[in-house]
């Protein structure tokens, strides 16, 4: 006897990211520039205020929706920094880690047989959630041409007005695009015009470096058609601690909470403790990291320039989207990096449409493993040549 698996598990392939990594496993002289994590320590405040809550024995569960003291913080902390005003008592929950917030968002909105819109190369989780939630995915491709915006030929092109649902995410796994307020805008027009609702991303938001992130819930006629995602893993280097929130109209975050109270019941608890002293004391922690990250991007851009491979001008998250050379597809030159180089790199077509011929490259790691690893690209590229 075999356990028979739903035709949806079916649909979902592996992660193709996962495969990489599973060959950089069978060597110890790896770099890995693949892994979409911050290399930083939680800040020590945010650390010392979990091992405090833990001491203290604050180890039960929270409310369902969060902390309320935590929920008050990331409402002022929305405010502040983005804009976006939200009532913390209706408006707001905190999840384990925002990709379950996400998850909650397709399983509360989307019914079978619904389209959502996904804005392309995007995050790997976007498309399987959309299949669990029983949608269909409609990819829009962005272009580099465009600066991988999302712009509204690109949502006509694909047939975007038919759908129910957009998502998309900037700054941009894996592109590092970011949207300002003059791209947004008639994004959000065409999702008023055709009534989409708007599933936004912004884990990244605070790693924005040139200018100021905007959200497009900020926009008119935005906030209420808008969930808003955001968390603690990418700016303040909680990946393992597994918490993020999302902000939305009253109804729709009781449709969410609906879901979480009995898949998850609360977000754990320590790293609330820790998320609450993380948004009270630790923005000059964050200011060093997002410094941290500029400088890093700067420097793989220029090399990748010097090695002569075509590069996007990432303005956002912690990632850039060079293009591999003539002669490679994306995987070839991945895999062959790898095996010859021992540099590990996720090939572009794993983000969707748009992807295609690109890297994407993390520099959430050291400058001196970023310096050895673009040398190493070097060398690849130039005995391929």
């Amino acid at each position: 006897m075999t356990i028979e698996l739903s035709d949806r598990v079916k649909a979902v392939p592996p992660s193709g990211i996962r495969r990489f990594f599973e060959i950089a496993e069978e060597r110890d002289d790896v770099i890995s520039l693949g892994v979409g994590e911050p290399d930083f320590s939680t800040p020590w405040a945010a650390r010392d205020a979990a091992i405090a809550s833990l001491e203290q024995g604050k180890t039960s569960y929270t409310a369902n929706r969060g902390m309320r003291e935590l929920r008050e913080a990331i409402a002022d902390y929305a405010a502040d920094r983005f804009d976006l005003g939200y009532d913390p008592a209706e408006e707001i929950i905190v999840t384990a880690g925002a990709s379950e917030a996400v998850d909650l968002a397709f399983r509360a909105f989307v019914n079978p047989g619904d389209t959502v819109a996904i804005a392309q190369p995007s995050y790997i989780s976007y498309e399987p959630g959309v299949i669990f939630a029983g949608g269909e995915v409609l990819s829009v491709r962005t272009r580099e041409e465009d600066e991988f915006r999302l712009t509204v030929e690109a949502l006509e092109e694909a047939g975007a007005g038919d759908a129910e649902m957009l998502v998309l995410c900037y700054p941009n796994n894996p592109t590092g695009a970011i949207m300002r307020e003059e791209h947004l805008e008639p994004i959000a027009e065409f999702a008023r015009e055709h009534d989409l609702t708007v599933l936004s991303d912004e884990i990244y938001a605070e790693l924005t470096y040139e200018g100021e992130h905007t959200s497009i819930a900020t926009l008119e006629g935005m906030r209420e058609r808008t969930i808003v995602f955001n968390g603690f893993s990418k700016a303040h280097a909680m990946t393992g601690l597994r918490l993020g929130y999302a902000l939305g109209p009253a109804d729709a975050i009781t449709a969410m909470n609906k879901i979480h109270q009995y898949a998850m019941l609360s977000a754990p608890t320590t790293a609330q403790h820790a998320a609450l002293e993380a948004l009270d004391s630790c923005e000059n922690d964050v200011r060093e990291m997002v410094d941290q990250y500029d400088r890093r991007r700067q420097f793989v851009l220029s090399r990748f320039r010097e090695i002569g491979m075509d590069v996007f001008e990432a303005r956002g998250a912690f990632y850039c989207f060079p293009e591999v050379p003539e002669g490679f597809t994306a995987e070839e030159f991945a895999e062959g990096v790898l095996r010859e180089e021992g540099v590990a790199v996720v090939p572009g077509d794993v983000f969707g449409v748009g992807g295609e011929g690109h890297l994407r490259i993390s520099y959430a790691t050291g400058l001196g493993d970023l310096r050895e690893a673009l040398a190493r690209i070097e060398a690849f590229v130039a005995d391929h040549a």
